[in-house]
């Protein structure tokens, strides 16, 4: 009983005493509230309740994630892309291309990527970068939306968009030449098409962002739908 204390200790650090005896209750085991507290481990007070992954996880329908990529063009001009994703469903909620991006603009971004009300997301993930200037952090705040800031440096606290983008760069924007920032927008609102309503992800179990159908022998044969300019491809059957 010692070791099944220390271990629901270490599991729910959240828990007090009562809770813990209650919960061995429930297990069959008839134990005093004195000898729970005596096998109990005193999990050390940190800064936050929850660490940082596990309050992504538990507010994973919620919350969204933005940043900025690079694209040259074929006469080495550099054009940034602002992407929004939704961490939920791992959906891109928005994107756009800019040549000279700006705090406002990525102010307005963000009002164009989630509702008036802005229900759809409750925080926002994001680097430090100074772009996201005052009138950026205004604007997010009058829409209600909470602000989380990674720290300097570290990407890899941004995983999720930052796998997007390593997504957008090897089936995307690698294989094709960008003539002008209007092209880039067409060829990424294609992409964004099949990456929502067609890529199976692995963290969805196989499904798309925006959901498919699993389609049985029975509706006919299958047949290909090009995507992305020929780069993907949608199968899908037809009677």
């Amino acid at each position: 009983i010692r070791n099944l204390i220390r271990r629901m200790s270490l599991e729910n650090p959240l828990w007090g005493t009562p809770r813990g005896q209650a919960e061995l209750q429930l297990l069959g085991y008839d134990v005093a509230e004195s000898t729970v507290a005596k096998y109990m481990i005193k999990c050390r007070p940190g800064p936050s309740s929850q660490s940082r992954k596990t309050f992504l996880k538990n507010h994973m329908d919620c919350t969204a994630a933005c940043d900025f990529f690079v694209v040259p063009t074929i006469n080495f001009r550099l054009l940034s892309c602002f992407v929004i994703l939704g961490h939920g469903r791992r959906r891109i909620l928005h994107f756009n291309v800019t040549e000279h991006p700006s705090a406002r603009w990525t102010a307005q971004q963000i009002v164009e990527a989630f509702p008036a009300d802005g229900t759809e997301s409750r925080y926002l993930l994001r680097d430090r970068d100074a772009i996201y200037g005052s009138h950026f952090r205004k604007r997010v705040r009058n829409m209600g939306i909470k602000e989380l800031l990674i720290a300097p440096r570290s990407p890899w606290q941004n995983p999720y968009c930052e796998r997007v983008i390593g997504s957008i760069r090897r089936e995307c924007t690698n294989h094709v030449i960008v003539w002008n920032e209007d092209h880039l927008r067409r060829i990424l609102l294609k992409y964004m098409d099949y990456y929502n309503g067609s890529r199976p992800h692995s963290s969805l179990d196989g499904d798309a962002p925006a959901g498919r159908q699993v389609e049985t022998a029975a509706k006919g044969r299958v047949v290909a739908i090009p995507q992305v300019g020929g780069l993907h491809h949608r199968y899908t059957r037809v009677a």
